[in-house]
Parts: C-alpha cells; structure tokens; sequence
C-alpha cells in the first residue's frame, strides 16, 4: 500500500517573532522544511504522510515526517533552535499526535482528491511562550477542503 495521506496542521496564533519549522527526519540527523516566523497570526502547515496497514489491521503511518512507535505516530513542529534558528532564546518542539484518526475520515479523505485531515492546535503555551510537549488538550483531526487559506 503506497497511499500518501494529506495533513494540514493550523498552529492558531502562536507567540509574533518566533521560528516554527516541519521536522524531517529523526535524531539528530533532521531537515526542517516550511520555516515561517510568527506575525501573531495562524501559521499552516501541509505534508502528506504514507499511509500503511498495522499488523492489527488498523491504519498506521510512515514518512519524513512520521516520528515515534506504532502505538504512539507523531510530528513534530520544531520552535527556535529546533527550526533552525540558531540565535533563537527557544529550544523548543511541539508534538501533534497521529493516533486516534478515524478510518472513515482517512477513507473519505482517500477518496476525494479535494479533501485533508486537519487539526488544529493552540500556538501559545501556558506559560505566554510558544507551545511545546504533546498538544493537550488536543481536538484531534477532521476532514476539510482541500482548498488555499487566505
């Protein structure tokens, strides 16, 4: 199964000034891909992901930009340094799940070359700085059109 999955992750009005940036790749041996500085504003994010069958059957995910175990699939959003910014005061990721998404949504979304998975997550953490560690609470991801924002 070669099924490449559409994603689009909205960062909703993180911290102005800041370097956010894709994670691609694991380790220390990573690229960071779709750099944007924060204007105070939604930032956007689009990647696709292999889709693939687990051992249980279940919808599991592959790629670049696919990190942890079967149980635990994940993307990271690198903030600061980890987006490439060397000078930044931030040393921060952000970890948005894969788990959880519902096999009609992956097969809707399949079949229309119109349609994404997308969530949405908080920008700004509860410390008034970019938000970091695994998204809670996190709204998990719908269908949406496939259309440009403006």
């Amino acid at each position: 199964m070669n099924i490449q999955l559409p994603l689009r992750i909205i960062l909703e009005k993180p911290p102005a000034g800041i370097d956010f940036a894709l994670q691609s790749g694991s380790g220390s041996k990573f690229e960071v891909v779709q750099k944007q500085v924060s204007v105070a504003d939604d930032l956007v994010f689009e990647l696709s992901v292999r889709l693939k069958r687990g051992e249980n059957g279940l919808p599991d995910f592959a790629g670049p930009f696919v990190q942890g175990n079967k149980e635990g699939r994940f993307i990271y959003i690198g903030i600061g340094k980890f987006a490439g910014n060397a000078d930044s005061d931030w040393s921060r990721r952000l970890k948005i799940p894969l788990k959880d998404i519902e096999t009609g949504a992956i097969e809707k979304v399949i079949a229309d070359y119109f349609l994404v998975l997308e969530t949405k997550v908080p920008g700004t953490g509860s410390d008034g700085g970019p938000n970091s560690a695994t998204v809670k609470p996190f709204a998990g991801w719908h269908v949406a059109d496939m259309k440009i924002r403006i």
